[in-house]
């Protein structure tokens, strides 16, 4: 299939058989996938299947060795990603690494604005301020807000790490395990916040990667599931996370639930495989 040079003016994100290589690995294979507006996406798959790899190209960080890709109706080869990407809110462990351990937590969120790291000369108002802590209220750290970085534990970092995505109001929100290394408590909470963010008719559109499908906030619209960088299934989330689906993403026999709008998943009992 040759790639199709028109991009369709009404997808968010646009891939068209995209593969990715680095050397003799190869990360992406000829993955085709479409994002329209207000869809919320969610994307599971094994350690190595190629959902962070898949992340950085719709974060313009990467680009793809094969293939069409496009983001917010531009094609990547042929814009200037440092216009792009101030449309695009991005929570990524890659990203976290760079957010210097001493920049006061507001700094981290406000200077998103300028889509940079590190607070140097610029200039912020009092509203820009305000819509920091607001967004920092709204992920339920508020009271971090005049704390260093450096300081903050792994669950607040991944909270104030989505505020500073949502701070230039991004038209494309992308976020990496972004429950990662939390308690259950803070888990829970934070699911239950981006519940109402995908709820939030105003909210940008949105891709989650994770590896468990009890991370998945209730709203999200469609999964798409990758194993060794190549596309098992996508499509309505409902369709798509059942147990031969799973199954097959992760290699293991699995058994896939869903009660209140919440997916659960469970190993299949080795006396129920042996006795067929």
């Amino acid at each position: 299939m040759v790639p199709n040079n028109d991009l369709d003016p009404d997808a968010v994100l646009q891939f068209e058989q995209v593969t990715v290589r680095r050397g003799e690995k190869l990360l992406l294979d000829a993955v085709d996938w479409t994002v329209e507006e207000d869809e919320r996406w969610v994307i599971l798959g094994p350690n190595g299947a190629g959902k962070t790899t898949l992340l950085q190209l719709a974060a313009t960080t990467l680009h793809a060795t094969t293939g069409l890709v496009g983001v917010l109706g531009e094609r990547l080869g042929r814009v200037d990603v440092f216009e792009l990407r101030p449309r695009i809110g991005l929570a990524s462990a890659a990203l976290a690494q760079r957010i210097p351990a001493g920049e006061l937590v507001t700094d981290v969120v406000v200077s998103a604005g300028y889509a940079v790291l590190g607070r140097w000369r610029e200039a912020y108002g009092r509203l820009d301020v305000r819509r920091a802590k607001g967004l920092l209220a709204r992920f339920g750290v508020a009271e971090l807000a005049d704390r260093r970085y450096g300081t903050l534990s792994e669950g607040e970092r991944k909270r104030v790490q989505i505020a500073r995505a949502m701070m230039a109001d991004p038209e494309l929100l992308l976020l990496d395990e972004p429950a990662a290394g939390m308690d259950l408590g803070g888990r829970e909470d934070l699911l239950r916040r981006l519940t109402q963010l995908a709820a939030d008719p105003d909210a940008p559109t949105m891709v989650l990667v994770t590896h468990h499908v009890e991370e998945i906030p209730i709203g999200m619209t469609h999964a798409l599931l990758l194993n060794s960088g190549r596309v098992v299934a996508q499509g309505l989330i409902g369709s798509v996370l059942t147990s031969e689906n799973l199954s097959n993403t992760f290699g293991l026999p699995l058994l896939v639930e869903r009660e209140a709008g919440r997916f659960h998943a469970r190993a299949v009992p080795a006396a129920v495989i042996e006795g067929g």
